[in-house]
């Protein structure tokens, strides 16, 4: 079988998603874009009350309803407090890893919707000045942020309008690569809404109906364990899209679709992750089976919020997870493909 995937397409709905800054709880912009995908493939679109994005597809039988999930909520900080020096200290969102962030570049947005720019900095910044400037433990009680603006006291900066809860955005510095790489931050998870939106884009131009209705649920708080705690009672079975790990011990690489059998927070349900491996081997679908040893899912969530589901887990494979991610465009084309293949086939 012949999986048409609009390369064209899928990359540049990537750069565009990536371009919102979403950290878990400011994901209203990105929303609003996903959600005119959405609607110009004729899909109907809603959102739930903490704002998570439920997108339809009418199938050909509603005997069973599928839910797919991916979240495009990030990481990123907060502002915790201002410095005596008119510096920024910061509390993170999500879990990255800090020692990334030393002289990474950021935006603070105010409650008012005012932009300022600045960077994260170790508090021994400069190598000609502190002994320890190489050492130092690159943790958010040991780094602040750095203003671009002139400011000297604690009231300068608050004359700005900045303070405690503002929204910190970590530059993703996004690159695609003629040969086909994808560098940026949060790859987790926005390289798997990317390739949700490539599979609507392909049932749309293909007038593709799945074999039953099924539900695109778009996450929002994710990264901080709740994304998927409530999703629409009447999904029978959830299929989570999230990153595929690499590291020690993993078989997968940066252009496979990752198939999870098992992580934290347990085994997935055993038919459909055999389906799906079944799928992958008959399809010729350059494919994993791995088990991930810190990790959980929007499915876990579900599962954690009482929902009486059969939950599995799959992903395009991203290196450097929480740091400066990569993947390849053939892992977002694998997941889409076999995801292809999940809502079509018995």
């Amino acid at each position: 079988m012949t999986i048409s995937v609009n390369k064209t397409y899928l990359l540049e709905t990537a750069k565009n998603i990536f371009g919102y800054d979403s950290p878990s709880g400011f994901c209203f912009e990105v929303m609003d874009y996903i959600r005119r995908q959405a609607e110009q493939f004729g899909y109907s679109f809603e959102k739930t009350r903490k704002g998570c994005g439920i997108i339809t597809l009418p199938g050909k039988s509603d005997k069973e309803i599928i839910g797919l999930s991916a979240h495009v909520d990030t990481l990123g900080a907060m502002v915790r407090s201002i410095t005596a020096q008119g510096s920024l200290k910061f509390t993170l969102v999500g879990g990255p890893i800090p020692a990334t962030l030393d002289s990474e570049y950021c935006r603070i947005r105010t409650r008012e919707g005012k932009i300022y720019t600045g960077t994260f900095l170790s508090t021994s910044p400069a190598a000609h000045v502190y002994e320890d400037s190489k050492t130092k433990e690159r943790i958010p009680e040991k780094m602040e942020i750095r203003i671009d603006e002139v400011v000297h006291s604690r009231e300068d900066v608050e004359a700005l309008g900045i303070c405690a809860g503002d929204y910190v955005f970590i530059d993703p510095k996004t690159v695609v690569t003629e040969s086909g790489f994808i560098k940026s931050r949060f790859i987790d998870d926005k390289g798997s809404v990317s390739a949700l939106m490539g599979l609507l884009e392909l049932f749309s131009r293909e007038k593709v109906v799945p074999r039953y209705t099924t539900k695109i649920f778009i996450s929002v708080y994710e990264e901080v364990g709740h994304g998927s705690s409530y999703i629409p009672h009447d999904i029978t079975e959830l299929l989570a899209v999230d990153m595929g790990c690499i590291g020690e011990d993993l078989n997968c690489t940066e252009y496979d679709v990752s198939i999870c059998a098992k992580d934290s927070s347990g085994p997935y349900d055993y038919e459909m992750t055999t389906k799906l491996i079944r799928l992958a081997q008959e399809n010729g679908i350059k494919h994993v089976v791995d088990i991930y040893p810190m990790y959980s899912s929007d499915v876990s969530a579900a599962l954690r919020g009482g929902n009486d589901i059969r939950g599995a887990l799959i992903g395009p494979g991203v290196h450097a997870s929480h740091g400066m991610e990569r993947t390849h465009y053939t892992a977002l084309e694998n997941t889409v493909k076999l995801l292809y293949l999940y809502l079509t086939q018995e």
